[in-house]
């Protein structure tokens, strides 16, 4: 299962990439990812952690979930395959992206008092976030804001953003829809 997420995130990227007639070079300018590392990445040499992918994902201007698609996977991300996992961040998609919606929604998992930042997305994209356990504290708007279980915000996520846990578990939904 693992070798064929690399493998579909692998071909995402490089089919992306081409598509636009970008080199490794333009790609990782645009993402702020090394050269070297998206080489790796294509050639299926290492598996990128979810902070790399959604660099990549703002670099290429695409949805997050567009990363992780495959031609043969459901189209609502029902599918275990597009979840990724490591220590202490989560995610699991639960809906990819589709045109004809303009939004991806995901289900994010916090540990051990982590923080995630995410660099900002294209003009236009908002984030929606609901947190379903636990409380979170959402960076944006150059400030943090305090959501308890059950309580929700949304924001321009055109800027840089975070999410972070204050060493319980928390969990969330996160809609992006784009413009």
């Amino acid at each position: 299962m693992h070798d064929q997420i690399t493998k579909s995130i692998a071909e995402q990227i490089k089919q992306r990439r081409k598509a636009r007639g970008w080199s490794l070079d333009k790609l990782s300018a645009a993402s702020g990812v090394s050269k070297a590392m998206l080489g790796q990445i294509e050639r299926r040499e290492s598996s990128p952690t979810v902070a790399t992918l959604w660099k990549i994902a703002t670099g290429l201007e695409c949805s997050f979930s567009g990363l992780l698609s495959r031609t043969d996977a459901s189209p609502y991300g029902d599918d275990e395959e597009l979840a990724r996992h490591e220590d202490n961040f989560r995610v699991k998609t639960l809906f990819a992206f589709n045109p004809d919606s303009g939004f991806e929604m995901f289900e994010l998992t916090l540990l051990n008092a982590h923080t995630q930042w995410s660099d900002a997305h294209a003009a236009g994209v908002y984030e929606h976030v609901v947190v379903q356990h636990g409380e979170l504290l959402l960076y944006y708007d150059e400030q943090w804001h305090t959501l308890k279980e059950g309580e929700c915000a949304r924001f321009h996520a055109n800027q840089r953003h975070g999410y972070k846990t204050n060493g319980q578990q928390t969990r969330f939904i996160d809609v992006i829809s784009y413009p």
